[in-house]
């Protein structure tokens, strides 16, 4: 039986704004065990939801998130490429999306946007609200900036680490216990199976990004990875239920 975890990475991205309530809502609709998501810091030191470090791309403002407050980050646009006929589509903040959490048993994996600005206090107001919701066994902290990763497990040892990664790392579930982390986050192209297979046997998890293609999720499937980041969670659902119940009937 295939028990491969589905994350809905940026929430449904590839029917829904990303990174937005509305496309939150979607996958925990269609059954998504998890959401990826992206933080940074607003101007006035609040944690918002949202993954490029400039806002062109998938709202209707410009320039750097850095550089707005919250209100007015809440004043622009986020649906961008799916204009939403009826409906403000806002960049929402984590506490927002800790509330809606608190409806369902979904995992959280948070990104922290730290790697081109370094945002201090980033990691302790995360794990503050974090604590404050009392969300710490369904919560997974995630980076490409991995000392900001260690500093997190120095915080909050009991908050699952994984770092993420683009090139090819020699042993990973090996660098992955050296820094306290209980999974690795590599894209795909740095994780062919017998990685896969290697890291999971040594224990610790195994979440590539980011699995949209039909081919790619049967291949992970097949070998039961840990889990997958896709834009897709409803096909890469309908997928794994329909292997499912093909391997029933044999």
């Amino acid at each position: 039986m295939i028990t491969t975890k589905v994350f809905a990475h940026r929430g449904s991205a590839g029917t829904h704004p990303e990174n937005t309530m509305i496309s939150f809502l979607e996958a925990e609709k269609v059954g998504a065990d998890g959401i990826e998501l992206d933080v940074q810091l607003s101007k006035d030191g609040e944690v918002v939801v949202i993954h490029d470090e400039q806002l062109d791309r998938t709202t209707n403002g410009k320039g750097n998130v850095k550089d707005y407050t919250l209100q007015e980050l809440k004043s622009l646009d986020a649906s961008y490429k799916f204009p939403q006929s009826n409906t403000s589509v806002q960049i929402p903040t984590l506490e927002e999306v800790f509330i809606m959490l608190l409806n369902n048993s979904m995992i959280l994996n948070i990104e922290l946007k730290n790697s081109v600005f370094l945002y201090p206090g980033l990691e302790e107001k995360v794990i503050s609200l974090i604590k404050q919701y009392n969300l710490q066994d369904r919560i997974i902290l995630s980076s490409f900036n991995h000392y900001s990763l260690v500093y997190c497990y120095r915080l909050a040892p009991d908050i699952e680490t994984a770092p993420l990664y683009r090139d090819g790392l020699y042993m990973p579930w090996v660098y992955a216990k050296a820094i306290h982390a209980k999974a690795i986050h590599p894209s795909i192209k740095a994780a062919p199976n017998e990685i896969i297979k290697a890291s999971m046997a040594a224990g610790v998890a195994v979440r590539p990004y980011t699995i949209n293609s039909e081919e790619q999720m049967r291949m992970l499937f097949k070998i039961n990875c840990s889990a997958i980041f896709t834009d897709y969670p409803q096909k890469a659902i309908s997928l794994k239920n329909k292997e499912n119940g093909s391997n029933k009937l044999e």
